[in-house]
C-alpha cells in the first residue's frame, strides 16, 4: 500500500515533523570568494595556513571562559603539523568553516615582525623613501602592524636556531609591547581575519611582494618602536651569523 498523503505533497509528514527535519539539516554557508582569493594567495606566496576561531558575538568561537586572545588563536592544537599551502585543503576548510579566521604558522618558509601600529606606521614610511624592498605588510587590530619576512627560524646548523619566547604563548603577549619577532614556533593570524569589536586583519602591501630578509627591516623597525614605546628595545640584529 502506498503512503499516505495529507494534500500537501509530504507523504503525509506534519507540518511540525517537516519543520524538525529542516531546521537539523546542515546549512552551506554562502562562500566569500574575496576571502578564500585573499587565502588561496597567501598560500600561493607559501604562507602555510591552518583554521583559527573567530570572534562570536563579544565572546570567542572557542567558547574558552576568559579566553585571553578571542579570535586569534588555532582551532587545534595540532596547528603546526596541520598548517599547509596545499589550494584544494584550504578551499575546503574555507568552504567548510566561514567563519573561521587563519593563523600562518612562522619559521617555516618566514618571519613575521610584528609592531604597534604607530611604530610600524613610520618604519614603513621610512623604509619606502629609502627604497629597501618591503615584502607583505598587514594592519592587526587598528593597534598593530606585522612585517612578514624571511624565516631564519630553520638554518642548516641548529646550533643557531633561535626559538620564538617573544610571544608563541599568549600569556606572555603583555610583556613585549613593543617589537615582537615570530619565528619557528609562533603564528600571527593572517588576512583578512576578525577580531572582535568590528576590528580586522587587513593587508596593507599584499603577498605579492617577495619576502626580504628580516634584518633589513630591523634597524628601522626597533629604532621607531623605541621612540614610541619609551624604552629601548633589544638588539636583534647580533642573534644571528652576518
Amino acid at each position: 500500500m502506498g503512503a499516505a498523503h495529507d494534500g500537501s505533497g509530504h507523504g503525509g509528514l506534519g507540518r511540525f515533523t517537516r519543520w524538525l527535519k529542516a531546521s537539523r539539516a546542515p546549512r552551506q554557508a554562502p562562500v566569500d570568494p574575496d576571502r578564500e582569493a585573499l587565502l588561496l594567495a597567501a598560500a600561493a606566496a607559501g604562507l602555510p595556513l591552518a583554521p583559527a576561531a573567530h570572534p562570536a558575538d563579544y565572546r570567542c568561537s572557542c567558547n574558552r571562559i576568559g579566553c585571553p586572545t578571542p579570535g586569534r588563536h588555532p582551532i587545534s592544537f595540532a596547528w603546526q603539523t596541520q598548517s599547509t599551502t596545499d589550494r584544494g585543503q584550504i578551499e575546503r576548510w574555507a568552504r567548510h568553516q566561514p567563519q573561521a579566521n587563519f593563523v600562518t604558522a612562522t619559521g617555516m618558509v618566514h618571519d613575521v615582525l610584528d609592531v604597534p601600529l604607530a611604530a610600524g606606521q613610520e618604519a614603513l614610511e621610512r623604509l619606502l623613501s629609502t627604497g629597501v624592498d618591503v615584502g607583505p605588510v598587514a594592519e592587526s587590530g587598528g593597534d598593530r602592524m606585522l612585517f612578514f619576512t624571511a624565516t631564519r627560524g630553520t638554518p642548516a646548523d641548529e646550533d643557531e636556531w633561535w626559538p620564538c619566547e617573544l610571544d608563541c604563548h599568549p600569556e606572555t603577549m603583555d610583556e613585549h609591547p613593543g617589537l615582537r619577532w615570530h619565528c619557528r614556533g609562533s603564528y600571527t593570524l593572517v588576512p583578512p581575519a576578525r577580531l572582535p569589536g568590528d576590528r580586522a586583519v587587513t593587508w596593507l602591501r599584499g603577498p605579492e611582494h617577495p619576502l626580504p630578509d628580516p634584518l633589513t627591516l630591523l634597524e628601522a623597525l626597533t629604532d621607531a618602536c623605541a621612540r614610541h614605546t619609551g624604552a629601548d628595545e633589544p638588539d636583534y640584529t647580533g642573534a644571528w651569523p652576518s
